[in-house]
């Protein structure tokens, strides 16, 4: 049996389980993977050489917060640091108990700061998962610098400026990991669906780690094209005053929402990056409003997509009929083909493979090469 790799698996959303699932199944089966996460729901099925271990969230306290501490101030290189939670204390004590334990050759950290600087100083080598925003404070350029190996889960062409030299040269590029990029054609997908064949069909996608998709500005599309189907999926955020008209429809959380995208003419959507990568394997006029994150992230990723030529890009959603007509004008020169290249179908296997060479280093160590307890015993 090869050493062990561990991952941390951030439970907001499904993004980061869904690309952790499919990264385990393109490693080898004699290399064991933990994923460690608050939420063991949240993963597809994966491979027998994977397992889960439940640790407490290291950002909910799962009890009411005392005041002891809470003036202190949090040094720049941490983010989520509160002081006197025993719920992060057990966390990290099962995590290092692991690293003790299991020897592993590779910690990956997906996503957490605070994480990839505990590996480093438990000298484990860590690979830091790297998402859009503005990532230049210290807390993330410590998790960077310290790792190994950065992993970022879309095209290189979706890269922001400002990145270091030495940020992009151990950059290993996974375009839309952890999706299908074979989803149905429009017309099966709407066979399956029970959807008109001859429609035009607008879809409003909103991603998990928010608070939702709002309803009213859907509600004014809807009305400004009557002979249009629009439906939305995910989290939908409703307002007394809406009224919304018979050509909306609201699913809420669907199974499959990839087969809803294959049956959409048009898209609009948050810039999670599971959506986006949906969204662009299967390549349609998209218009792309940003939800609020952490370091901006949304708002980057969709500026980099604007950039690429691939969504048009609302700073906010739109108040009125004319404003949803623009931004259907601008999503109308979007490059379909350019779309679908920010996906790369065997990513999965390649960050595995990547990952493996990584993780080598255990088993080129000399077989006389003895640990620090077994000297000590």
């Amino acid at each position: 049996m090869t050493a062990p790799i561990g991952y941390f698996v951030h439970h907001q959303g499904r993004g980061h389980a869904e690309r952790a699932a499919a990264i385990a199944h393109g490693l080898p089966a004699d290399r064991p993977i933990s994923f460690f996460t608050a939420r063991a729901d949240i993963f597809p099925a994966l491979p027998a050489h994977a397992r889960v271990v439940t640790i407490p969230s290291l950002f909910e306290p799962g009890f009411p917060t005392m005041p002891v501490f809470a003036d202190d101030r949090t040094p720049d290189t941490l983010h989520c640091a509160p002081l006197g939670w025993d719920t992060i204390t057990t966390a990290v004590a099962i995590i290092a108990s692991w690293f003790d334990t299991a020897r592993p050759a590779l910690f990956v950290t997906d996503v957490s700061a605070e994480l990839a600087q505990l590996a480093r100083i438990a000298s484990v080598p860590h690979v830091a998962v790297l998402q859009h925003g503005d990532r230049s404070d210290p807390g993330h350029m410590a998790a960077y610098e310290g790792a190994v190996g950065i992993l970022a889960p879309y095209h290189a062409s979706l890269e922001q400026p400002g990145r270091p030299a030495w940020m992009n040269a151990k950059t290993h590029y996974a375009p839309g990991v952890g999706i299908d990029a074979q989803g149905p054609d429009r017309a099966a997908a709407r066979a399956a669906l029970g959807l008109p064949l001859d429609a035009d069909i607008v879809l409003a996608v909103g991603g998990g780690g928010g608070s939702g998709t709002p309803a009213t500005p859907l509600t004014l599309g809807a009305r400004g094209e009557p002979d249009s189907l629009w439906i939305s999926i995910g989290e939908i955020q409703h307002e007394w005053h809406a009224t919304p008209p018979a050509n909306l429809r609201h699913m809420g959380w669907v199974a499959n929402p990839e087969r809803w995208i294959a049956a959409a003419d048009r898209i609009v959507s948050s810039a999670g990056n599971t959506t986006v990568h949906m969204i662009a394997a299967a390549g349609r006029p998209w218009v792309v409003v940003p939800e609020w994150r952490y370091f901006d992230e949304q708002l980057w990723k969709a500026r980099m997509l604007r950039a690429a030529g691939a969504a048009a890009m609302l700073d906010h959603w739109p108040s009125h009929v004319p404003a949803w007509r623009a931004a259907w004008a601008a999503a109308a020169a979007c490059d379909l083909d350019r779309q679908r290249r920010l996906v790369d179908p065997d990513a999965a296997a390649g960050v595995a493979a990547w990952l493996d060479r990584l993780a080598g280093w255990r088993e080129a160590l000399p077989a006389t090469s003895l640990l620090v307890s077994e000297r000590i015993a």
